[in-house]
């Protein structure tokens, strides 16, 4: 095993174990009250500087320690030379204990306990990076019948419990309740058009920068999943 490997499979894992947490939809105004504990170290939002921490703006799809005009500890620049990225799953756990993740980090901070807290917090520091609900997305609805997508890929059948463990992160934004106030709905769509939209973001035929970051980590089968899931999800 590779020192590399080494170090990255502890957060690995771990992220991988904090996903069905991920699955309860997160509050961004409870989220913005607990960013009450961040705030003395790090600014969000309009005019945002860095303070003891760095801002917080655009860090969804960041690298960890990327920010050139900030200085950051050696354990966050081995962990970003590593590898590691901010998204749903690796702020869950980072959120829970950040020595964990990044031992030796200058962070006094002890980390928030309450998954439901953490995914609050989540979902507010979602707003401030490509907010979804900001950028215009297509009609989920409106799909172009002439694709380019492999009539294999269209064939493969989703396990839909698998689908629901990776729906964390569709869920973060996504109503499943099937609501669409400012972002689609993507419940109870049609599998074959749930895949040919992710897969046109997967090659960035449709213009949403979120998507096209999230669908870009996802595999055929992992998209296969989601649509089964999503497909008969009802509240």
């Amino acid at each position: 095993m590779t020192r590399a490997l080494a170090y990255l499979l502890p957060w690995a894992i771990a992220g991988l174990l904090s996903l069905p947490v991920q699955a309860e939809t997160g509050d961004a105004e409870a989220g913005e009250k607990v960013f009450q504990q961040c705030k003395g170290c790090h600014q969000i939002g309009s005019g945002a500087k860095h303070r003891s921490g760095p801002h917080l703006n655009g860090l969804f799809g960041r690298k960890a320690a990327s920010l050139d005009d900030f200085r950051y500890s050696k354990s966050f620049e081995r962990a970003g030379a590593g590898g590691l990225e901010w998204h749903a799953d690796t702020l869950d756990v980072f959120l829970e204990n950040p020595r964990a993740m990044t031992s030796g980090t200058r962070m006094s901070f002890r980390g928030i306990r309450d998954p439901k807290a953490r995914a609050d917090l989540i979902v507010y520091l979602r707003q401030f990076s490509d907010d979804p609900s900001n950028i215009p997305e297509a009609d989920p609805t409106a799909q172009a019948q002439d694709h380019d997508l492999d009539p294999a890929i269209l064939a493969l059948v989703g396990d839909p419990e698998y689908g629901a463990y990776l729906s964390g992160e569709c869920t973060t934004c996504h109503q499943v309740s099937g609501g669409d106030d400012g972002i689609p709905s993507i419940t109870l769509w049609p599998e074959d058009q749930f895949v040919v939209a992710m897969h046109a973001y997967k090659k960035k035929q449709r213009n949403h920068p979120v998507m096209q970051m999230i669908a870009g980590r996802l595999g055929d089968e992992e998209i296969a999943a989601l649509a089964a899931y999503f497909k008969d999800l009802e509240n």
